[in-house]
């Protein structure tokens, strides 16, 4: 009927954020506006098309025929089948990221029998996400979506899952798991937190009460990237590859359009821009990137850096198109135009925004947590905890630096190690987060860098550099040390006496435009904060300690020794 339509209409608009949104199909401008949404069932998906709220934005997304029949049920019908859920559970995991599962695996690692429920909103187990923009791209297996395995830069192959399905246990039968287990409970959003009563809501209305609770929601899938200019709003592929959907729907476009446009210069932009213009000329397709700063990771890298990387950038098979400022996105003759600020006018099939996110932090008003107005994301102890019973840990927590003062971390490994920490201390480990966290781009098998500390490139930086090698490189790197994420390997590392180099430095300015590796200081009030090893790996407990250490240094150059980046 007309009435259940619209019924699901206003229900997908709620649920519509779980969805990844296709290619936009563009209206003529003299087609008329529908004032209700469209519905068409065919084969095992529902087709919705919305043409209701501004003239000419079109979405389409597709959602399996089970989800349908959740999303269109009434009050008074039948009630679908639906999975039993334990009522209880010892330990509540929200999120199925990173975060979530290291705190699984250090729960099980201290507490061998303990009963542990994940409960994500994603339809998938946990899994890795910097292959979605790395590795994943450069795969030769056409099947590479399907399988989701891909070889690493030393050549070996492995999913994108931490662990095959047998590794956890199904979640209705955690409760009576004699020796206990993990569980993943997917496709289930947590809408409501009772602090007091030790429960959450679940969108279908199930209660679970806990003992002990971790958020670890990390970022929410993109609202989108909209821009509005008077009437026109448009909203497109602009998830930023946070999903194993994304990625899916991503490869498949960018295989079947002519244009596709990144929106974006930090690392997440970059990284995708490299690996569709490595394909642009097998599909005959123009990679477009775009992006306010004067060049790429313009807020990270200082300016001669950043520029040297867009020339990079470039020589993949990119148009970069710097110093842009979207001021509106139009549907015009089967294109997407995209107006920016100065005049210039980009013309696309395909946009993808890769843009920073706001933490995800729906459940601060139910659950009475607070946020922190200048990071975002939940405030936590040294311990990692909002209140006595819950933990914070990943992008979602807003965590207390010893060295460096309150911040947010949005990266791999800070997600793998305050994960760890919090089912540490989930179990009575009550250790404080001292962790200096790292992170680590790659622009293809050849270029790479890992960070640690605040690098800002608002902040005085001092870069030594040397003239590079077959060996630095991420793929030889990584050949290495036999891992693919490096993180993974280099957080149980320490640096206690590095020993420098006796080759002698030359001088910083002897190599002008040869950044082949190096090292980036960066300095406040002339203490180093953050380091950038520029195709220097396995360093980072080094540069650790530096940060750590806090001390002024009248010389970086012979710091720089330290990372032996002047020996072949």
């Amino acid at each position: 009927t007309a009435q259940l339509k619209m019924d699901f209409a206003h229900q997908l608009l709620v649920h519509v954020r779980d969805y990844y949104v296709t290619l936009p199909l563009c209206y003529q401008n003299h087609h008329p506006p529908l004032s209700r949404p469209q519905l068409s069932l065919q084969n095992h998906a529902l087709t919705v098309s919305l043409f209701c709220f501004l003239p000419f934005s079109f979405f389409s997304l597709s959602l399996s025929r089970a989800r349908c029949r959740s999303l269109m049920q009434t009050p008074g019908g039948p009630a679908p089948a639906s999975l039993k859920v334990p009522s209880h559970t010892p330990y509540l995991l929200i999120g199925g990221g990173t975060a979530s599962f290291a705190a699984a695996r250090s729960i099980r690692a201290r507490d061998p029998g303990a009963k542990v429920l994940i409960v994500t909103d994603e339809p998938d187990p946990p899994y890795m996400r910097p292959p979605l923009s790395k590795e994943l791209w450069f795969s030769n297996d056409p099947s590479v979506t399907e399988t989701l395995r891909f070889k690493q830069w030393n050549g070996k192959e492995r999913s994108i899952y931490f662990q095959p399905p047998s590794f956890y246990i199904n979640a209705e039968e955690l409760d009576g798991a004699e020796n206990g287990g993990v569980a993943v409970l997917t496709g289930k959003k947590v809408v409501h937190m009772d602090v007091r009563g030790n429960k959450i809501k679940l969108d279908d209305d199930t209660e679970i009460s806990y003992d002990k609770c971790l958020i670890a929601t990390g970022k929410p899938l993109c609202d989108a990237f909209i821009t509005t200019c008077g009437l026109n709003l448009v909203e497109a592929n602009l998830n930023g590859l946070l999903q194993i959907e994304d990625f899916k729907s991503l490869d498949k476009v960018s295989r079947n359009i002519k244009s596709i446009t990144i929106i974006g210069g930090g690392f997440l932009g970059s990284e995708l821009a490299c690996a569709l213009g490595r394909r642009s000329t097998e599909y005959d397709l123009e990679v477009v990137q775009m992006f306010p700063e004067k060049g790429n990771m313009g807020k990270v890298l200082p300016e001669y850096l950043s520029n040297w990387t867009t020339e990079k950038v470039k020589s993949e098979g990119v148009k970069v198109i710097s110093e842009a400022l979207v001021k509106s996105v139009v549907c015009k003759d089967d294109k997407l135009e995209i107006k920016l600020k100065d005049g210039r006018l980009v013309k696309t099939d395909h946009i993808v925004a890769a843009v920073g996110l706001e933490p995800n932090v729906d459940l601060a008003k139910s659950a009475g947590l607070e946020v922190d107005s200048d990071f975002g994301g939940f405030r936590v102890n040294a311990e990692l905890q909002a209140r006595s019973n819950i933990w914070v840990a990943g992008d979602a927590a807003c965590f207390y630096d010893i060295r460096l003062g309150r911040r947010r971390v949005e990266h791999h490994d800070h997600a793998v190690v305050s994960g760890r920490l919090a089912g540490e201390n989930m179990t009575g480990a009550n250790k404080p987060y001292w962790h200096q966290s790292m992170f680590w781009s790659d622009l293809g098998p050849d270029v790479g860098y890992e960070a640690i500390g605040i690098v800002d490139s608002s902040l005085p930086t001092v870069g030594v550099f040397a003239k590079a090698t077959a060996k630095d490189t991420p793929k030889a790197a990584t050949e290495k040390s036999g891992t693919g994420i490096r993180s993974e390997s280099e957080t149980e590392d320490t640096a206690i006496s590095p020993v420098a180099s006796l080759t002698p430095a030359p001088n910083v300015g002897q190599h002008k435009d040869e950044y082949g590796k190096g090292v980036i200081f960066y300095l406040r009030d002339k203490v180093v904060v953050g380091i950038i090893l520029w195709n220097v790996f396995n360093r980072m407990p080094i540069a650790r300690k530096i940060i750590k250490d806090g001390e002024e240094h009248a010389d970086l150059n012979e710091v720089a020794k330290l990372f032996n980046i002047h020996d072949d």
